[in-house]
């Protein structure tokens, strides 16, 4: 499907180097925020006070919220569990305060606002815990990372390979940078969008070349560069109606979702935006400076003794 059709490539590699300068710039400040500011890491991977509530009715969740606030703990959670009626309120470790005594404060002012409130089960999170889920969450990260980097160079080139996770790994530092520098809180479900925005940025890059792949053999006389430029122009229709109805429905949970929802939202947004960004400009420019060429998408068969194309076929000694 298509809402429209350019009929003159647009010249994107000629601005390939300007865009990644400035692509360049904004992920060394994305790694120097991550090393001097760091993540801010949630209770899951810094342990902590889980506690299950529940209300006989639907649970107000910015009452909760605003109630456990003024209790001036650092970092509080307040999410939905299973339905309206029950609540997870997570905790973060706080100096000379043992769990109990946590939980004690939180049910006192919970029962003071609200006395049907029930406490269905509190547990501590050990730090133990949250560094295995750090450590679980960086190796299914490199996981990802050297999977992607084995499809794309046995479905396509290993320059398409190189290129593509170069500029992977880009959108996820800078979905990181962007969380540091804003302190924005990093949980579980954030992790579960960068992982998402990797496998969501390679297939945009996956459809791109395929498109350059398709043009290599379709236009013999064009150059690389008129080639890469025909590939992402031909796929401009594609690109708005599938990143745009993504986006719509991303920046409806962003929008409406609410706490829960935000920062995963907040994630994805950030993602898919400069997941196209990548796709185009990084991508595909780092593509063209390694060197792709036809030879390596349009692989030419031997010759077999006899073949009527064969310059010494038939030729006797």
């Amino acid at each position: 499907m298509e809402f429209f059709k350019i009929h003159r490539d647009i010249p994107f590699m000629r601005y390939a180097l300007v865009f990644n300068v400035i692509s360049a710039a904004v992920f060394l400040l994305a790694v120097f925020f991550l090393v001097t500011r760091g993540l801010s890491l949630s209770v899951e991977f810094t342990g902590g006070t889980v506690m299950q509530v529940s209300y006989p009715q639907a649970a107000d969740l910015g009452r909760v919220r605003t109630t456990v606030d003024k209790l001036g703990y650092s970092d509080v959670q307040v999410q939905s569990f299973g339905n309206s009626r029950d609540v997870i309120i997570r905790l973060s470790v706080e100096k000379n305060v043992t769990s109990a005594q946590q939980s004690d404060q939180v049910m006192g002012a919970l029962k003071a606002d609200d006395a049907s409130v029930r406490l269905d089960s509190t547990e501590f999170v050990g730090p133990q815990v949250g560094s295995e889920l750090v450590t679980n969450g960086l190796k299914a990260l490199a996981m990802v990372v050297v999977g992607i980097m084995i499809y794309l160079a046995i479905r396509f080139e290993w320059k398409f390979a190189v290129a593509a996770i170069i500029a992977n790994l880009h959108d996820v530092v800078i979905i990181l940078g962007f969380f540091a520098f804003f302190r924005w809180e990093f949980s579980l479900s954030v992790l579960a969008a960068v992982l998402a925005v990797l496998g969501y940025s390679v297939n945009e890059s996956v459809v791109i070349f395929d498109r350059v792949r398709e043009a290599f053999r379709r236009y013999r006389k064009m150059t690389t560069t008129e080639v890469i430029n025909h590939g992402i122009t031909a796929n401009i229709s594609r690109t708005i109606i599938t990143h745009g109805s993504t986006q719509m429905m991303v920046l409806s949970m962003l929008l409406f979702g609410g706490q829960t929802l935000h920062y995963f939202a907040l994630a994805l947004t950030i993602g898919i935006l400069f997941g196209i960004y990548s796709s185009v400009f990084v991508a595909a420019a780092i593509a063209m400076w390694l060197g792709i060429k036809r030879e390596d998408m349009i692989k030419t068969p031997p010759r077999k003794e006899g073949d009527r194309n064969d310059p010494n076929a038939g030729a006797q000694v």
